[in-house]
């Protein structure tokens, strides 16, 4: 499995955890930014990561700043992207099963290591569940379509 993983300047205090996270559980991860606490503007480095995934260097990817906010919108408005912002165990098992998510955005300011290790169990075990859930990304997927 591979990962594409960007955080910015607010949330790169937990770039190390996630690595060796990841690492530890023998995925490859391919870190798109940023290295230290240098501001940075976020929507630079969501552009990396939802590339990596609609171009399929990575099968899902990480997205952190301060609130993750701005993580979520930049990725979403990548077409294939389903960026979720989470905070809780539910919010991710939610979002790979019923929203299909590729990304998972994270909030740098609030987020724990403890938290954040459930929350990345969770994320990569978690599959969509299809069904009713289907029919409601199909109607997003149109809107993607949809729009000039």
């Amino acid at each position: 499995m591979i990962i594409s993983l960007g955080l910015d300047h607010r949330a790169v205090h937990l770039r190390d955890f996630i690595i060796e996270r990841l690492e530890a559980i023998e995925f490859e991860v391919l870190d798109r930014g940023a290295s230290d606490a240098t501001p940075v503007d976020y929507p630079d480095i969501a552009k990396k990561v939802a590339k990596d995934i609609k171009t399929m260097k990575a099968n899902f990817g990480i997205l952190g700043c301060r609130t993750g906010i701005g993580m979520s919108i930049a990725a979403n408005k990548f077409q294939g992207i389903r960026a979720a912002l989470v905070h809780s165990e539910t919010d991710v098992q939610l979002a790979r099963e019923h929203n299909d998510a590729n990304i998972m955005c994270i909030a740098g300011e609030t987020m724990t290591p403890e938290l954040l290790e459930k929350m990345l169990d969770i994320f990569f075990e978690a599959e969509f569940e299809g069904g009713r859930h289907e029919r409601r990304l199909s109607k997003i997927v149109e809107f993607e379509f949809s729009q000039k």
